[in-house]
């Protein structure tokens, strides 16, 4: 935003941004009116192809390719048009991406087909209640309930699993991971409102989740079908090939069904492998989970500047997606639900949410030092900061002077008269 009113004439545009509203404003001369725009954000999906596609946009304004009015078409047609990509295929990718946890997780062949068929199913029920204006709280709970009657179904036929590896698989796709670390990156950037309405949403989509899952035992518990006391997120692996292909796999499903590019989903998979074999070793060597994790996300910021141009997709599309497998959700989940017991299940509870927290953090502060050392400019990344607020994962790097000069100014009041008329 202020790149391209830089762009087109606008000296010191004010762009803020908060969790539910976008808005711009400018001020030509002391005595005259601000002009200010406000948009609200009444859904925030994620998008990697219209983001991309929007990231597109921004550079060829800011290269001269394009002229203001085939920028206001361009937008138009991003907003109006729909994805290539068939919303079947997505469902089937988030399938794949709870299939590639499970494996992570040390689940075999039966698990990962549990959790796939739990992803579709829980994809395709809250994608039905979404359309009806449900608020996400009540898809989360209905999310949990079918995850965990899908365990109470494999423990009532008597198949050979651990019914809390299956529950933790069945609901990988609605933890909460992604908000909670992007709530405590936007607090490391200083948007702060932003980060408490983050957080916020992010224990109570959570919350959502165990309450399904209690609703989804106690109905098991009706029909004759104990699973016993669950232990969410209590899980290891020792094959360290595995684990680098559950999690080559997750994070390229969570990229597929985020509608990024097929041209990044390789390299994508790749990255996360790495990262979680730099994450074991290094936790193996006694450093700790927070520093595994700050030393994998530092790596994926740094070689992420570089793939992303390769690939010609904003960073942010290949940071996000290579650290799902390292994502804190599990934590959250296993905290919020010790919590929920009470009792001497309560102190538990509290460490499960700290570690959470500190892994999240980690996360957020190894990627944002990661992008701020890849940049290949060492004036323009110091500087960096104190302009954009945080890391160039989407956006340009450079902030040109462009056209600030009195033509650009009769250019875009032109337009917009000729679109107002």
């Amino acid at each position: 935003m202020q790149a391209v009113g830089f762009h087109f004439g606008l000296a010191h545009p004010i762009v803020d941004v908060t969790f539910t509203t976008l808005s711009m404003s400018y001020q030509e001369a002391p005595d005259t009116v601000p002009v200010m725009q406000i948009r609200t954000v009444k859904q925030r999906d994620i998008d990697y192809e219209d983001l991309t596609r929007v990231d597109h946009l921004v550079r060829d304004i800011l290269a001269d390719r394009m002229d203001l009015a085939e920028a206001r078409a361009a937008v138009a047609q991003i907003t109006s048009s729909g994805h290539h990509r068939n919303r079947l295929a997505v469902t089937a990718g988030w399938g794949v991406m709870c299939a590639g946890v499970a494996l992570m997780l040390g689940g075999g062949a039966i698990v990962s087909a549990i959790a796939f068929t739990a992803a579709v199913l829980i994809d395709r029920l809250q994608t039905w209640m979404s359309r009806r204006r449900l608020p996400t709280f009540y898809l989360q709970v209905m999310g949990g309930a079918v995850a965990t009657v899908l365990a109470v179904a494999t423990a009532a036929v008597d198949w050979d699993v651990d019914p809390s590896l299956v529950v933790t698989s069945n609901i990988i796709m609605l933890l909460s991971g992604i908000g909670f670390m992007g709530g405590l990156q936007d607090a490391l950037t200083g948007f702060y409102l932003t980060a408490g309405a983050r957080m916020t949403e992010a224990l109570l989509s959570t919350a959502g989740i165990i309450a399904g899952v209690s609703g989804g035992l106690a109905l098991g518990g009706v029909l004759g079908v104990d699973l016993g006391r669950l232990n969410p997120g209590a899980f290891g692996l020792e094959s360290w090939p595995v684990l680098a292909l559950g999690a080559a796999i997750a994070a390229a499903g969570f990229a597929f069904a985020s509608y990024s590019p097929k041209r990044v989903l390789i390299p994508i998979a790749m990255i996360a492998a790495v990262a979680i074999l730099i994450t074991n070793g290094v936790e193996l060597a006694g450093f700790g989970r927070p520093w595994a994790v700050a030393t994998a996300a530092f790596v994926v910021g740094l070689v992420a500047y570089s793939v992303a141009g390769m690939v010609r997709v904003p960073p942010l599309v290949v940071v996000v997606s290579a650290v799902v497998p390292l994502l804190p959700g599990l934590s959250i989940y296993r905290g919020l639900s010790l919590l929920a017991e009470g009792g001497t299940m309560t102190s538990r509870g509290l460490l499960a949410i700290v570690t959470a927290a500190s892994v999240a953090l980690s996360i957020a502060a190894g990627v944002i030092l990661g992008e701020y050392v890849a940049q290949p400019l060492k004036r323009e990344a110091r500087k960096l900061e104190t302009r954009l607020s945080g890391p160039r994962l989407v956006g340009p790097l450079r902030i040109r002077n462009g056209r600030a000069s009195r033509k650009a100014r009769r250019q875009t009041a032109g337009a917009d008269d000729t679109a107002d008329s």
